[in-house]
């Protein structure tokens, strides 16, 4: 999956809202969508960083956003892990099962002899054109606060044709606009 490509629309399960669900990429068109990948349920990093994308969900909310969180675990753990900690219990958004690894793999996330993800985020576009990935160790927790950030200023970018955003862009502050037509091409 490369920047500017559409995303495939994956079927999976859920746990959401006290249920377990079936759900598509689809169900979300029209919203930006993160796709927060993590190695397996009931580990030290990924409760951080769930929380920490739990707290931060009104305000990826507020963007015209929606989060799902996947790892290779199925649904079935993720209500267990739900009912069993407190930090995994303020998850208000989807948690997406891959126990095939089939998304992973589509998304070269997947570590083919341990089964599990590597941590990667992904930001999609209202219409499912893939804008922002970032894959790496799982041993690096991330920033929840830097994810909504990256999301804003894709927003931003898609809202505000011709207009670039600068490093440490946050709304409010100023863009660029590139004086040579490179928007795109950069």
């Amino acid at each position: 999956m490369n920047i500017g490509e559409e995303i495939t629309d994956f079927s999976f399960d859920a746990y959401y809202k006290n249920d377990i669900k079936k759900m598509r990429i689809s169900d979300f068109k029209g919203k930006w969508l993160v796709l927060a990948f993590y190695p397996a349920d009931f580990t030290f990093v990924c409760p951080t960083e769930l929380e920490e994308l739990a707290n931060l969900h009104d305000d990826f909310k507020e963007q015209g956003g929606e989060i799902i969180s996947f790892s290779t675990d199925t649904a079935f753990v993720h209500k267990a892990w739900h009912d069993q900690s407190a930090s995994i219990a303020k998850i208000k958004y989807p948690m997406g099962a891959d126990p095939s690894g089939l998304i992973c793999k589509a998304l070269g996330t997947y570590i083919e002899n341990e089964g599990i993800s590597l941590r990667a985020t992904f930001i999609i576009d209202p219409e499912g054109i893939l804008k922002a990935m970032d894959i790496h160790d799982n041993s690096i927790g991330r920033n929840a606060k830097e994810i909504l950030r990256k999301l804003q200023a894709a927003k931003h970018v898609k809202d505000n044709p011709g207009m670039v955003c600068p490093a440490s862009w946050e709304p409010g502050k100023k863009t660029l606009k590139p004086s040579i037509d490179l928007v795109g091409k950069i």
